[in-house]
């Protein structure tokens, strides 16, 4: 085990839980059951723990993990070859790269929409983050703000257009040319 201090410890939490959802998508892609991606998940942050003192902070953490995460996938796979059920490593690497891939494209989209998000007024914005990440149910949203459930599902429909909008001008204007 690492003799790690409190700040990397921390910095170790703090970079697994930024990752730990792209893990287990890669894991989920690579392995047949949600049940042998958990186990797969939970040896690999048992490795990552065990070498991040080994880890260099000048490199992408969730690359590193990934590489980790689809090592800890085949060994289960190799394992487990007697079920017939089980992928051979190529289809396996295949669906990782895949994974792989689709998380890329959802972090720039996640990444795109913080911003066009930032860039809406403050009470469209509120009005957003109620909707959507506070999961408030829209007659509490209306009573709250003396609308109708209909206007906020109206002016909600408006800021979709318009985000899906400047997401979409943002994606284009980080594509390689």
């Amino acid at each position: 085990m690492p003799n790690l201090d409190d700040s990397q410890h921390d910095q170790f939490l703090r970079l697994f839980a930024q990752s730990e959802a792209a893990l287990h998508t890669l894991l989920r892609a690579m392995l047949p059951s949600r049940e042998d991606a958990n186990e797969a998940l939970q040896e690999t942050v048992v490795v990552l723990w065990q070498k991040f003192d080994e880890f260099d902070p000048d490199r992408d953490f969730r690359a590193w993990a990934s590489g980790i995460a689809r090592n800890k996938a085949l060994a289960l796979l190799r394992d487990r070859q007697r079920d017939r059920h089980v992928f051979d490593n190529d289809l396996a690497n295949r669906l990782a790269d895949r994974a792989e891939l689709q998380e890329q494209r959802h972090s720039s989209e996640r990444e795109a929409l913080e911003k066009c998000l930032q860039k809406l007024p403050a009470p469209r914005r509120e009005l957003v983050l109620s909707a959507y990440r506070q999961g408030t149910r829209m007659d509490e949203l209306a009573a709250q703000r003396g609308q109708t459930p209909m206007s906020l599902y109206k002016i909600l429909h408006r800021i979709r257009q318009k985000l899906h909008a400047c997401v979409r001008r943002t994606l284009q204007r980080q594509e390689p040319a």
